[in-house]
């Protein structure tokens, strides 16, 4: 089994995950909010500030940076208290465990760094990987939805 840990976003892995973000099969399933470089990395030095609202980490294999795991709009007043976003952009580790343990160390963490409670993800229904991931992590199913004409999925779980 691959040694996987999290480590601490900077501005170059913020420009490598730009970059590996833009393959075709993660852009099919992954929307990406910055449209540019620059706006990811303006995106990344608000989440250094004491009033963000979202945080992240790399996701690391045997030393390798091959992902992000981040939380996004935490609000302990609101239920849920975040939003959970991933992607392991290195295609041959893809089904391999990778983003179910890096998810689990991330919950970990967000659950003791913020004391939240709750935690939501979206995902495309045909995005059976993800799906698995998120369930695997104890995310139940709450909804189902037809948005811009495809099907998302909202799950949730308490932390």
């Amino acid at each position: 089994m691959n040694k996987i840990v999290l480590g601490e976003r900077t501005e170059e892995t913020v420009r490598i995950y730009f970059e590996k973000a833009k393959q075709p099969e993660i852009k099919a399933m992954l929307p990406q909010k910055a449209q540019t470089v620059e706006e990811a990395l303006e995106n990344y030095k608000e989440t250094l500030l004491p009033s963000a609202t979202s945080f992240g980490r790399t996701i690391v294999v045997d030393g390798k940076y091959v992902g992000d795991v981040w939380c996004y709009c935490i609000d302990k007043e609101d239920t849920p208290n975040a939003m959970l976003s991933y992607c392991v952009f290195e295609k041959d580790l893809w089904n391999a465990g990778v983003a179910t343990k890096g998810i689990a160390l991330f919950l970990d963490l967000i659950r003791e760094k913020f004391a939240l409670e709750t935690i939501g993800a979206f995902t495309y229904a045909d995005n059976i990987a993800s799906r698995k991931v998120l369930e695997k992590n104890g995310f139940s199913l709450e909804e189902s939805f037809v948005e811009d004409g495809r099907e998302s999925c909202y799950y949730q779980r308490a932390l």
